[in-house]
């Protein structure tokens, strides 16, 4: 794991509980994970202080904002998310915690952030295990479902759209762009071909077929940075990260943390290029944090998590 130094404030909270216990752990909805990324890390990164007030952009299944909340009594939390499901799953979750969390359904980048209001900022990017878990939301080809991928479920674009109706060459230049898939303009060729597609299984199937044999047993799939691409698409996803990255700072209260955990490369690097370039943040973490062989081992989502942190600094 990259170390760090310096992320702690005098009289914050810098442990937590170990993360494999029980109580850590209690899932009360069967089919939404809690288990938290580098959920040391997040913790001593943001100095989580009592009396703090803390945002997670992502609350997700409310796995990182229960140990916010753990972290003191009287730390305040407001917990947003764009998918209902997440959401209605985090409340479950932190029901206990009553008035200290407020609850909020919205994208990050639509999120009218309060000048100078909290005392840390939590971005969890990407897509959550329940989401790829659930079929019925199309994110993986794990299972026969409909091309969906919609995070927030309101949304007017889907998967299909893309697929269906968009020419040749925008799905080669997203697949190449958004996946940075090196075969996009064979695999968009033989998508045209084809199509039109309804389900996930029936995509991922006719990428495979489109590459070389020698790529079709690798050690990913063939149709995953495809399915990648799409998700981003369809969820503008980019675009959102970088309108969060530019509005979040200004809400932070002097010294207080922004921590961003990413897993792919565009997100990471756009990351850290918006923490370094804004003139009200000092960057915390010159590499980002990465989870330990003991985390990998028991949670492999955190094996392409990256952490970086960054501190508002006074005006």
């Amino acid at each position: 794991m990259v170390r760090y130094t310096s992320l702690t404030h005098p009289y914050c909270v810098t442990s937590i509980m170990n993360p494999d216990s029980e109580q850590l752990l209690a899932i009360d909805e069967p089919n939404f994970s809690h288990l938290p990324v580098l959920p040391q890390e997040v913790i001593a990164g943001l100095a989580v202080c009592s009396g703090g007030h803390y945002l997670d952009t992502t609350v997700g299944g409310g796995g990182h904002s229960r140990l916010i909340l753990q972290a003191a009594p009287d730390v305040q939390l407001t917990a947003i998310d764009q998918d209902e499901d997440a959401l209605a799953a985090a409340k479950k979750e932190l029901a206990e915690f009553g008035e200290r969390v407020k609850f909020i359904q919205s994208n990050f980048a639509a999120y009218e952030f309060p000048a100078a209001s909290f005392n840390g900022i939590l971005a969890d990017l990407g897509v959550s295990s329940y989401q790829l878990d659930t079929p019925e939301r199309g994110f993986s080809f794990r299972h026969t479902a409909s091309l969906d991928m919609r995070m927030d479920k309101q949304g007017s674009l889907t998967a299909a759209d893309v697929i269906n109706e968009w020419d040749e060459r925008e799905i080669a230049d997203i697949f190449f762009k958004y996946g940075e898939e090196r075969l996009s303009r064979r695999i968009a060729r033989r998508i045209v071909e084809q199509r039109p597609f309804s389900t996930t299984t029936q995509l991922a199937e006719a990428i495979a077929s489109a590459v070389p044999r020698k790529y079709r047993y690798g050690r990913i799939h063939p149709a995953t940075r495809a399915f990648q691409a799409l998700r981003i698409v369809v969820n503008d996803e980019l675009k959102s990260l970088e309108t969060f990255l530019a509005k979040a700072p200004n809400a932070l209260v002097p010294g207080g943390r922004i921590a961003v955990i990413s897993f792919h490369s565009l997100e990471d690097r756009l990351v850290k290029h918006s923490l370094r370039n804004s003139p009200s943040l000092q960057v915390l973490t010159k590499k980002p944090i990465t989870a330990q062989e003991s985390e990998t081992a028991n949670n492999p989502r955190s094996r392409s998590a990256k952490l970086r942190i960054a501190e508002r600094v006074n005006s």
